[in-house]
């Protein structure tokens, strides 16, 4: 069996679960692209743990872990069942590589998942465990993360990061201050944002990721496009999920408010 592409999506606002926006179309047309994979492995900005941790529970609930937003969004269930055998397979896969993790039976799924799954497979069939980051233990330890999973794509298991390619949500608020955008508005790319797309492109395709696990201090603006590096470990996992030689294919899917980049990624693994 061939080995599923690892994916890396930005999950933007909890708008996008509406649906109708280009992010939203670009996420279903991914998981259309692929086969239905038996389960899926998503790791999300919006959990973060000391040590490695994954979901466990065989009916994780629906987290919304937002405020300020249209009273619809808070009624959406993504009621898709969970996969404690996969977790406990990925924990042993995280142990043996020297990253010891444990399960959880109690934590459901937190809008940096669910979000994107809702629109990948509306049906809710395939089954979802949460891997949590540890931004206090760097960039290096995410590409180890996603490098000790990489066999469960082997297994029918689609690995998915979901982050933010750009996360200044201070600079959006200024924005929408001074009346420059609107909420999920798409428009061009600030400059910094176009700098620091093009920066991350050419390190995801290079043959090290000595870039990748640098990138706060190589990219151009990186701490301006990520205050805090949580929305870019996804990334990080993914790209290491994938292995070297992997094929990386970029999926533009727009700027939202100047600022937040929308882009997504296909990692096809070297057969």
């Amino acid at each position: 069996m061939s080995a599923l592409p690892v994916l890396f999506v930005s999950h933007g606002s909890p708008l996008h679960a509406r649906g109708g926006s280009r992010a939203s179309a670009g996420w279903a047309a991914l998981a259309q692209s692929l086969p239905t994979p038996k389960a899926a492995l998503i790791a999300s900005a919006h959990w973060e743990t000391e040590m490695p941790m994954l979901t466990a529970g065989r009916r994780p609930e629906t987290i919304h872990d937002f405020g300020g937003f249209p009273p619809d969004l808070y009624q959406i269930r993504y009621a898709a069942p969970g996969a404690p055998q996969l977790a406990e397979r990925a924990a042993a896969l995280l142990s043996a590589a020297g990253m010891p993790a444990s399960l959880n039976g109690c934590r459901g799924l937190d809008h940096g998942a669910w979000v994107p799954l809702r629109h990948m497979y509306p049906d809710a069939t395939v089954p979802v465990v949460q891997l949590a980051l540890q931004p206090a233990l760097g960039n290096a330890h995410h590409l180890r993360l996603g490098a000790a999973l990489a066999p469960l794509a082997a297994e029918g298991v689609l690995i998915v990061g979901s982050g933010h390619l750009t996360h200044n949500l201070s600079e959006v608020m200024q924005l929408l201050r001074r009346g420059s955008v609107t909420f999920g508005q798409e428009t061009a790319a600030a400059p910094y944002v176009e700098a620091f797309r093009q920066w991350v492109d050419a390190a995801l395709r290079s043959p090290s990721t000595d870039d990748l696990a640098a990138w706060d201090e190589h990219a151009p603006h990186a701490l301006r496009a990520h205050p805090s590096s949580e929305h870019f470990l996804p990334l990080l996992v993914a790209r290491g999920a994938a292995g070297r030689g992997a094929v990386v294919e970029h999926i533009d899917l727009g700027v939202e408010a100047q600022v937040l980049a929308m882009d997504a990624y296909r990692f096809t693994p070297a057969t």
